[in-house]
């Protein structure tokens, strides 16, 4: 088991030209995630608690070779490693994705059929974030992450001081924080109930990452408190699941709506429009908010989800 301060390198060529932080963007809950960190230079570093421990990966593009360099540190760096590739969107396949049922789609998978979902592996490290962002603005979820990592966490392996990189809290932890404190938080009693009662079942919730992504998503929201949601946004980061669609979202489908149809539309028609994508209507929502028009600008400018290609 490698020692926090010995580092383990890989250096990865993928066979499609990866962009290494549009891929690891969904992962960032927020600019301010001390479990992820961005640099000018173009690497990404990313605190994790892998199976074998907590570990340190840094992710280094180096596009004109065609490569990608990770550095990891810690006793889960091995693993860390050996998961780069997927991380970066290596077991997602396009293969099959038929675009040609509305132009609008067609059309973003024109100019960005390089698009890839990454998959951590790891359920419990996207499942905590995503069960604080539910009914909440993006604000007030990446607050509420950023404080529990902070207060309850620990710092990275590594070199990785000057970043302030931090690891999530064990789920024995979070299962132990007590109710005013997470009101000092600014987490609900519903979304602390749930966060406390997955990570009391973490163990087998773990396991779910090992099933096929049906399968997955029955046991996600076999959990009181985890919906359709909650199950999509997990299934995207940690299993790259391209058909996870985040029913429930906020944005998604009148995002949908404006690209396919010129206006707001709601759940039920989105699942409609998307169907014939089945099993990767998560890509072709992509692709249409990618290829078609954008929403107009009404109020408070809104962002594209995370998950989502920007034009």
């Amino acid at each position: 088991m490698p020692l926090a301060t010995t580092e383990l390198t890989r250096t990865w060529a993928p066979d499609w030209p990866c962009s290494s932080a549009q891929v690891l963007r969904p992962q960032r809950r927020g600019a301010g995630d001390p479990t992820q960190r961005h640099e000018d230079s173009g690497r990404i570093w990313r605190a994790m608690r892998t199976p074998l421990g907590p570990a340190s990966l840094c992710v280094e593009p180096r596009p004109s070779a065609g490569e990608v360099v990770g550095r990891a540190w810690g006793p889960g760096a091995e693993w860390a490693l050996d998961r780069m590739p997927a991380l970066l969107g290596a077991n997602d396949d396009p293969e099959g994705f038929e675009a040609h049922h509305h132009p609008e789609v067609a059309a973003g998978w024109r100019t960005h059929r390089h698009w890839r979902l990454g998959a951590t592996g790891l359920v419990m490290e996207s499942l905590v974030p995503s069960i604080l962002e539910q009914k909440v603005t993006g604000k007030q979820a990446f607050g509420s992450f950023r404080e529990l990592v902070r207060r309850h966490g620990e710092p990275a392996p590594g070199p990785v001081a000057s970043l302030r990189l931090m690891v999530q809290p064990t789920p024995e932890t979070i299962a132990a924080i007590p109710s005013w404190e997470w009101l000092r938080l600014g987490v609900q009693p519903a979304q602390s109930r749930t966060v406390v009662t997955a990570c009391r079942l973490a163990a087998s919730i773990e396991r779910v990452a090992e099933l096929p992504v049906e399968e997955a998503d029955r046991r996600l929201r076999s959990i009181r408190g985890i919906g359709v949601w909650t199950s999509a946004e997990v299934r995207q980061r940690a299993l790259g699941d391209p058909d996870a669609v985040s029913f429930g979202d906020y944005h998604l489908a009148n995002w949908v709506g404006w690209a396919l149809v010129g206006r707001d539309i709601t759940d039920d028609e989105m699942a409609e429009m998307l169907e014939p994508y089945r099993p990767q209507r998560g890509r072709a929502a992509a692709m249409a908010i990618a290829g078609g028009r954008a929403r107009p600008r009404r109020g408070p400018r809104m962002s594209v989800p995370a998950h989502l290609p920007t034009r």
